[in-house]
């Protein structure tokens, strides 16, 4: 039996489940549900929020709904709702067929709406929405009460049906809630419950022109679902009361209810969060798409090359707060470097090529040399890679004047290259109209090629290279992050984020790459020795290999984690 010292730390609502499991609350149903508004593609932040319901269900043997809140037609599109399925899948989650939309409940809703009229606690309201938002007041100053606050039962039964039935036009009348004009909760202050919206909806077409709002139809929606834990993130803990007080008018005090739990949105550095402002950028093409692999969307992430063991490990490495903090993208992507680490072939690649020729190694020779596809994992087993007399180097690699410290090529310095020989640098040529270093001229040792038994001879410095008569031509797509401060949606002196954009978060080259990569295909994954880890782009095709660069191999987090 695990001790209770060994006994792993729960997190607040870990603990809340445990504590109605322990009491019999609900029967001892767990029943969570992750209830995206199909208006936008999901991003990292959902992604936490799915880990986290789905990851419950999971825990105590419960069940996980996928439903969609559907009520605003003027934004939702099947797009949407068929990418958010996709991503959930992605991220090796199950609804298990409980797929469900709040339009499923439009009709209940509307009964619902029906009953609290009866009840004397809801009307028909003709004030604009500019008049309603100037009316509820302040937080220190009452709402003024709507000259409609009184009209009876049964001319507010009579309107609500006529607004069904298209009677009136867009805007012209609501259903509003009769709580508390001068509640120090805003949200208590008459909210409304309807509007007239003349829409095509996705699902539900062109039946319906009065739609709920999102106050009225999640409650509601968890209600009927059975839905025993209703987790939202803490902006919605000003709408817990209202949450309450709706499920108060239509079931009984002592039955079941669902009960509304908020926890910290995930808010990420050097990263946009808002859908408005993601739908934004795609929009006025500043990025590619939704995919766009500089998107933090679930979809970018994947196509830059993340994986959904990497994005699991992440929600539950940051964890489940009360209270918003900043959590650094540099965690991220540490992630995912563990992930691939483990994972991923190593190939090499170079993607600043300069010629190399060793001027003493036999011209026309090809030898096939041994290298490991991955150190981490031994039954990735090796391949042959071909070494000749003319290589790609990266330009980086070699200084003509080098500082102290350089321990790669330079003139009369030694280098080993990696599986291979060490070379020595003997003169350079250069472009006589610029300057530009067009070829580097070197020696080898033969008696230093890996596996023989000079192979030891120490030099400080390693490189990677490929053989130009064998290097693949591939585009490299260099993906770095969309914005180059470290909270962009701040909004200090005034400034738009847009402002914050980086100019760097994408370089485009050509390079090269072993052939071996030949046939590989979308989504594939590999480390670049020395270069970092890439993904295939899906828009590759037979002619031409696109890679995305999933991340750097230089870890920040890990040198963090080190120090602390």
């Amino acid at each position: 039996m695990e001790s209770e010292q060994n006994k792993p730390t729960l997190h607040f609502i870990q603990a809340i489940v445990e504590e109605d499991l322990r009491r019999s609350k609900n029967e001892k149903r767990i029943h969570t549900r992750f209830p995206p508004e199909p208006n936008g593609y999901l991003h990292i932040g959902h992604a936490k929020s799915i880990c986290l319901n789905f990851g419950l269900a999971q825990q105590y043997n419960g069940m996980c709904n996928l439903r969609f809140d559907d009520t605003n037609p003027a934004k939702e599109d099947v797009e949407y709702v068929d990418s958010i399925k996709q991503d959930v899948r992605w991220l090796d989650f199950d609804w298990e067929g409980r797929e469900y939309y709040a339009s499923d409940y439009f009709e209940q809703l509307y009964g619902f709406a029906i009953e609290i009229i009866k009840q004397g606690k809801a009307y028909v309201c003709d004030l604009s929405a500019e008049q309603i938002s100037t009316d509820r007041g302040t937080p220190t100053r009452p709402g003024n009460l709507s000259p409609y606050r009184e009209r009876n039962v049964e001319e507010n039964l009579d309107l609500f049906k006529r607004m069904r039935d298209g009677e009136f036009t867009e805007g012209a009348r609501v259903l509003r809630a009769k709580i508390d004009m001068a509640s120090p909760n805003m949200h208590m202050r008459d909210p409304i419950m309807y509007r007239i919206l003349y829409a095509h909806h996705h699902r539900t077409g062109d039946k319906w022109c009065i739609y709920p709002t999102y106050d009225f139809a999640h409650g509601q929606s968890d209600f009927i679902e059975g839905i025993t834990h209703s987790i939202c993130t803490l902006e919605f803990e000003v709408h817990r009361p209202l949450y309450d007080w709706f499920l108060d008018q239509i079931i009984e005090p002592e039955s079941y209810r669902p009960q509304q739990i908020e926890f910290a949105r995930l808010n990420l550095s050097y990263t946009i969060m808002s859908k408005r402002k993601l739908l934004e950028l795609v929009k006025n093409s500043h990025v590619a798409g939704w995919d766009d692999p500089r998107m933090p969307t679930i979809s970018g992430l994947r196509r830059r090359g993340y994986t959904p063991e990497s994005i699991r490990y992440f929600a539950e490495k940051i964890g489940v707060a009360k209270r918003d903090n900043m959590i650094d993208v540099a965690l991220l992507e540490h992630s995912i470097r563990e992930d691939l680490n483990k994972h991923s072939l190593r190939r090499m690649a170079v993607i600043n090529p300069v010629k190399l020729v060793i001027d003493n190694y036999p011209e026309g020779q090809v030898e096939m040399l041994e290298a490991v596809n991955n150190p981490e994992n031994i039954g990735a087993g090796t391949r042959k890679i071909p070494f000749s007399k003319e290589l790609y180097i990266e330009r980086e690699d070699f200084i003509e004047n080098p500082p102290s410290k350089f321990f790669r090529l330079s003139p009369g310095n030694e280098v080993r290259l990696k599986y291979a020989y060490i070379i020595r640098c003997e003169s350079i040529m250069k472009n006589p109209e610029t300057g530009e270093i067009t070829e580097i001229h070197c020696t080898y040792d033969p008696e230093t090629r890996s596996g023989l038994p000079n192979s030891n001879r120490k030099v400080k410095g390693t490189i990677h290279w490929l053989s130009v008569a064998h290097a693949l031509p591939v585009e490299v797509r260099l993906f770095d992050r969309l914005f180059n401060v470290e909270n962009p949606d701040s909004q200090e002196e005034g400034q738009d984020y847009k402002t914050h954009l980086s100019p760097d978060s994408l370089k485009v080259v050509m390079g090269f790459t072993e052939n071996s990569v030949i046939g590989a295909k979308a989504f594939d994954k590999f480390q670049f020795e020395r270069l970092g880890y890439f993904c295939v782009d899906p828009e590759s095709c037979n002619k031409k290999l696109i890679f995305n660069r999933t991340v750097t191999l230089k870890d920040a987090w890990a040198k963090i984690e080190k120090r602390q």
